[in-house]
This record gives structure tokens, sequence and C-alpha cells, in this order.
């Protein structure tokens, strides 16, 4: 029996691919090891979204090609967006790769394997934009905590934006069946599964190429039925198709968490139009009021793009003006990568990377200061916490999350008491930092308890 070491970098929709793809070498007889050194099989799940994102994948790629060469018999594999974007060339530049796999076939990744013991049959690399669709009775390796899990409801992207690769790597929109996704989200959550974030490239497009024609919406109202979930979230809505009926949704089913994520990338009209976005920054803000007026107590996820070609002081300046008005719970910021293959690599008015950087940092000087003062208002009031993990060297302190932090991007509860990771707690806060929380454990949620807690 070999053994497989798989490192995954990227987003959560990479991660959803790694369990599949270790579902599917499990099942060929392949064990999995969290040591690189005993395994004969190395797997690197790489991304390409942006330029810093391939060079840690190529470095990740560097690091298991040094780790093969200690070992005798040991195969390197090379997965994901990567490989689908370059398979060819990387062909060429990495002899010492055994087997690349694409966004399109990793789950053949077992039969590519048994093909290398026969040097002349090494496979080709995956080319052009495909993506897999998962199935609920695939094989699936969970990894990371098992209180906690992502659920991919579609794949692929019809939208055009002038900075975005992915259409390109992964293909077109398709949803998965309803039914589908429904079960298994029951299987997810009869292995211990409480909290479930919905992912996707854009989760409002779900349903609408399916037939019978169906919603996001929809989903959410056939998901809220499996009782186990006590949390679910929502990451990655596209603004123009943020209908009412979603939001009503949201804030009508009690397991459905009062959160959601809409990345507007800009706020400049001339720089939205050229992203190939939203018409104007006056839509955004009927947007995010609507959003507010129809979940009370939302927590308002965004992420913005600076440093796009043609973005004026001016411009920028309009983006931070907007950020410091609306008052985001949580926000990201990027700075634009110069990506071959999309509409703004052509663009004239490139911005210098220094001064990319510079307008990063100020933006997000000007959301610490607004999320500090969110977290602030906090203090004195009792939160729901999901317990992650106890605090290294210390039972008498838990880490966890509210209900407005999405795990890995939006900070931490930070608990004095005891509790088990998976638990959900009322905590009271007594510290507010610019992005995590100090409270104070007050209650231990039985599972009766919970339900009326969401109920309430």
């Amino acid at each position: 029996m070999e053994k497989v070491h798989l490192l995954t970098l990227g987003c959560p929709k990479n991660l959803a691919d790694s369990e599949l793809m270790l579902g599917a070498l499990v099942r060929a007889g392949f064990e999995i090891t969290l040591d690189p050194d005993d395994a004969q099989v190395l797997v690197v799940n790489t991304c390409a979204f942006i330029e810093s994102a391939k060079k840690e994948s190529l470095d990740a790629i560097m690091e298991a090609s040094e780790c093969k060469s200690r070992g005798r018999g040991k195969r390197l594999v090379v997965a994901g967006c990567l490989a689908q974007r370059y398979g060819a060339e990387l062909r060429e530049q990495l002899p010492e790769v055994d087997v690349f796999v694409g966004t399109g076939n990793f789950l053949d990744l077992p039969e590519l394997l048994r093909r290398t013991e026969s040097p002349e049959a090494r496979p080709i690399p995956y080319a052009g934009a495909a993506h897999l669709l998962p199935r609920a009775d695939a094989s699936r390796i969970k990894t990371g905590e098992f209180f906690t899990s992502y659920l991919k409801i579609s794949e692929g992207c019809n939208h055009k934006c002038a900075f975005c690769i992915i259409p390109r790597i992964r293909g077109l929109h398709e949803s998965r069946p309803l039914a589908d996704l429904v079960a298994e989200a029951r299987m997810l959550a009869a292995g211990g599964v409480v909290e479930l974030n919905l992912i996707a490239q854009d989760l409002t497009a779900y349903g609408r190429d399916l037939e019978p024609r169906s919603s996001l919406a929809a989903l959410l109202r056939a998901l809220s039925s499996v009782e186990e979930l006590h949390w679910i979230r929502l990451l990655y809505c596209y603004p123009n198709f943020v209908t009412d009926e979603l939001l009503d949704t949201i804030a009508a089913l009690p397991n459905v968490v009062n959160y959601i994520d809409i990345p507007l990338q800009h706020a400049d009209d001339r720089i939205l139009r050229a992203m190939r976005r939203e018409r104007s920054s006056v839509m955004l803000t009927r947007l995010l009021a609507r959003v507010r007026a129809r979940i009370p107590n939302v927590t308002l996820r965004t992420s913005f793009i600076v440093g796009f070609p043609g973005e004026t002081d001016t411009a920028f300046e309009r983006l931070m003006d907007f950020v410091r008005e609306n008052e985001f719970d949580r926000l990201g910021v990027f700075t634009y990568s110069h990506e071959e293959n999309t509409a703004a690599y052509e663009m004239p008015g490139q911005i210098p990377e220094r001064l990319k950087r510079a307008r990063r940092a100020a933006l997000m000087e000007a959301q610490g200061a607004i999320s500090l003062k969110k977290n602030r208002g906090l203090v004195g009031r009792e939160i729901e916490v999901l317990v992650e993990a106890p605090l290294s060297g210390n039972t008498a302190r838990v880490r966890g999350r509210s209900q407005g932090q999405a795990p890995e991007i939006d900070g931490s509860v930070f608990l004095k008491g005891e509790a088990s990771p998976g638990e959900f707690v009322v905590a009271q806060v007594e510290k507010g930092l610019s992005y995590d929380l100090h409270a104070r454990l007050c209650e231990r949620l039985s599972i009766e308890q919970e339900k009326v807690a969401y109920h309430g």
C-alpha cells in the first residue's frame, strides 16, 4: 500500500477538490500520511488565480521536488489550476513531475499514477478550461475540523470580469442538482458537521441552468431541513443577482446565519465599467441598504481590488470614501494582478506595484479603524460562539468564532472557560480588537437550547 501526502493551496474550492482527490486515492488503495518524507506519492494541489498564488504554487512544487529527490521511488503530482492553465509549459520545464492533473480530471489520478510505472505512458497534461462537478456519492475524505465543512454547490463562471482568469481555467457555470446537495449535506451532518459554508465561483448563479429551474433561495430552504446543521453560511454572492427573495430567505431561516459575502471590487464608476462589473457606486449603495434593511443585524463582507489599470488618485479616494461611508463588517483588499489572457492585461494605465501596495495598506488601515469601532461596540453583549480548539498551553481558554466570523478569513473569539471543539456556547464580549474578540464563557448550550437559540 503506497502512502500519499497532499498539500492544498488557494481557496476553499480547491480544498473541496483535494478532499475528493483523497477519496479517490483511498478507494484505489492508497494510504494518507501527513509526513511528506513518509509518502511515496506527493501531490501539490495548486492555485493560479493571481501572480502571488502562482509563485506560492511553484515554490511548493520545488519543495516537493526536493522531498522526492530524498527518497527512492517517490512520484510527484501537480494538480489543480496551475496544471490546468500551464500544463503543457510546466511539463517541459519540470521533468521531475510525474503526473499533471487538471481541474477537470483529478478523479483520474489513481489510474494516471498506475500509468507512470511505464515511462513511455507518462500522462499528457490536461488542456483547456474544464471542471469536475462533485457528486454526493463520490468518495470524499474530509480534512480539517470535524464540525465545519465547505459544500461546493456549482462550478465555473459565466461572468466576464476584466481581471479574472477563472472562466478560462474552470469553464462556464454549472449547478449541482439540488437533491444531490441535500444528500451530501446530510452525510456531512451525520459525520458531525454543524457548520456548512456554501462555496462556488458565484453562489447567486445557482439553479438558473437546472431543469426545472431553481435558485439559491430554494437551495437554502432545502438545506435548512437538515436539523443537525446549525450554521449555514454564504461565501461569494455576485452583487447583480442578490434578490429580495434571497435576502428574505436568509432572514427567515433559523439556521442560515445573517452573514453574506458580496465582493464589490471597486466603487469608482469608471473603474467598475472597465472591470466589467456593476455600473455605478449608487447602485452598490442601494444594494447595501437593501441588504441591511431585509436582514436584521447582518454581517456584510466584501472585497476590493486596488491598482486596477487606470485607477487614478481620485478614483482611489472615491473607493476610500465608499468604504468609510458604508462601514463594512469584514473587508478584504487585493492588489491588481497583471494576468495574461484577461481583458485587463493590455489595458493602458498599468499601476506600479509600489503604489498598489501603498493603496492596499491605506484601505486596510481605514477598514481596521471601522472594524475596531464595530468590535468595541459588542463589549458587554452576549453572542453565540462555535468552539474550535483550546489555546495552546492553557486548558482554561479556548478559541472559537461567532456567526459573523467565517472560517480562516474573519478573525476569532478568544474565550475564558472550558468547552469542547464543535460545541456551541454563549459568551459575553469583554474586549474588542480590530479583528478579534475576547469574551467570557457564560453558558454551554445543549442541543435543545441550540434549537431554541436559532429559532429565537
